[in-house]
């Protein structure tokens, strides 16, 4: 008479209707995570500039292309720009996370660099003011950067680096390499942080391109192994114009099965060009 009824088995009416229910809920949430990756893939597509400057032997290009597993959307940008004394700013990073917040604090980046590059002349400046700037907002992200200022008249380039990946070069007559600027700290790390500034002419036809991690760093690659693949693809193609070359290093990050967003910038230079005075 004590002995417990055995559970009664539910009905196929009650099973499917479990099921149904369970069936709602996924859609709702994959319905809710598409929406998630559509407003960052608007909001990364807004805040990278649709066209790049360029000067009488000077051709520039970009890539980008996202990561599709989860959100890995909205970490990685780039920008050109004219600056008021008709020098040429570009800049390329790398913002910790990749959702709706690291494109939110990639736009604020690339906000702030062009507001402070119009009254600091000097590369490291730009870059130092930047992560003051951004410690001052407290968002609690970090962000690696590269950023640059090319004088049209002599061809000098003034780069400044926050913890960034080295930038890659080649020139027509053989030699190539990758930059080897000291640089400082990524951005959002420590207030008061100084940046060193390089300076290179380009002097020779050749390419300088700006990249970021995802381009040169998977599983199935070390970081070094594919930034000396990215080397030995612009040396061997540096003859090419700057959207073919764009295309041919980003296509290169298949091989090392990323899991980033990945991010490239070209500076297609011809020596013996000048701007108009």
């Amino acid at each position: 008479m004590n002995r417990r009824r055995p559970p009664r088995s539910a009905s196929a009416e009650e099973l499917l209707t479990t099921l149904q229910h369970l069936t709602s809920r996924a859609r709702r949430e994959v319905e809710l995570h598409q929406a998630r990756v559509e407003l960052a893939e608007a909001l990364q597509r807004e805040m990278l500039p649709s066209v790049l400057p360029s000067l009488p032997g000077l051709h520039t290009a970009a890539r980008y292309t996202p990561a599709r597993s989860g959100l890995d959307i909205g970490g990685d940008w780039f920008d050109g720009f004219v600056l008021p004394d008709g020098a040429l700013a570009f800049a390329i990073g790398d913002v910790q996370g990749h959702d709706v917040e690291a494109a939110a604090f990639m736009g604020q980046i690339r906000i702030a660099m062009r507001a402070l590059a119009v009254t600091a002349a000097d590369p490291g400046e730009v870059v130092g003011r930047t992560n003051d700037l951004l410690l001052a907002v407290d968002s609690g992200l970090l962000a690696t950067c590269t950023f640059v200022r090319l004088d049209p008249h002599t061809r000098e380039l003034q780069s400044a680096r926050a913890g960034h990946v080295a930038a890659v070069w080649a020139t027509a007559d053989g030699r190539s390499g990758t930059t080897e600027d000291e640089g400082g700290l990524p951005l959002g790390i420590q207030a008061g942080e100084e940046y060193p500034v390089t300076t290179r002419r380009l002097t020779a036809d050749g390419a300088f391109v700006l990249l970021t991690d995802g381009v040169i760093e998977g599983p199935s690659y070390a970081i070094d192994e594919g930034l000396a693949d990215v080397v030995r693809l612009v040396r061997s193609r540096v003859g090419d114009d700057a959207d073919e070359l764009a295309d041919a290093i980003l296509g290169s990050a298949e091989r090392t099965g990323h899991e980033d967003d990945a991010a490239v910038l070209v500076l297609r230079h011809e020596a013996g060009a000048r701007a108009p005075d």
